[in-house]
């Protein structure tokens, strides 16, 4: 099971973003991370732009560089915009879709959620963080992770998606079909991604 584990607000800054959500330190120090990031930082080539945006996607969603190249050469096969296919994509991974259904407040949570076999897909208990989840599938929690405090917590603070079905009285989620662009909130310019993987 391989994810990036180092240092999120380092990771942040020196991105430019801050991509794991609120951060207090990162709110405090808006440049980069180490002894030279205030200062003036030097023109950046179009290469170095491209990367860090793809770099950005990444880390934002927990995908590993082959795992990304890969999901990019699907989304490159299908029919549609290779960029806005390649965030639905990275939507519609199982650790995501757990996230976006707000059981819990972060990626690494879901991600952890889904393979400790704390997820069901249509009534099957599912523990592969990568699962491309279909349009009508029924994602749900166990009984017993129903009454887990955080996951409670975490609940009570969701943020409704047009393209999620909210179920609270049995507190599971449908995902009803592919986001649009416009409705994924992610800060990513996709078409930086497209022309840097195009050379």
């Amino acid at each position: 099971m391989a994810r990036y584990t180092g240092p999120k607000t380092k990771k942040a800054r020196a991105l430019g973003s801050p991509i794991y959500g609120f951060d207090k330190n990162y709110e405090r120090r808006k440049y980069g991370p180490g002894q030279h990031g205030n200062a003036r930082r030097r023109q950046r080539s179009e290469y170095a732009i491209q990367l860090q945006e793809k770099q950005k996607a990444k880390y934002t969603y927990g995908v590993l560089e082959r795992q990304f190249r890969n999901l990019f050469e699907e989304a490159n096969r299908r029919t549609g915009i290779t960029g806005e296919v390649l965030l639905q994509l990275l939507e519609s991974r199982l650790d995501n879709v757990v996230y976006r259904l707000g059981f819990s407040n972060s990626r690494r949570g879901a991600r952890q959620l889904v393979s400790h076999k704390h997820v069901t897909v249509n009534g099957q208990i599912l523990s592969i963080p990568s699962y491309q989840v279909k349009t009508g599938d029924v994602i749900g929690l166990r009984d017993k992770t129903k009454v887990n405090p955080q996951v409670e917590d975490s609940v009570n603070k969701r943020t409704d998606y047009s393209w999620l079905a909210w179920d609270a009285s049995e507190m599971k989620g449908t995902f009803n079909e592919l986001p649009s662009r416009e409705l994924i909130p992610e800060n990513i310019n996709e078409q930086l991604i497209v022309e840097l993987y195009s050379k």
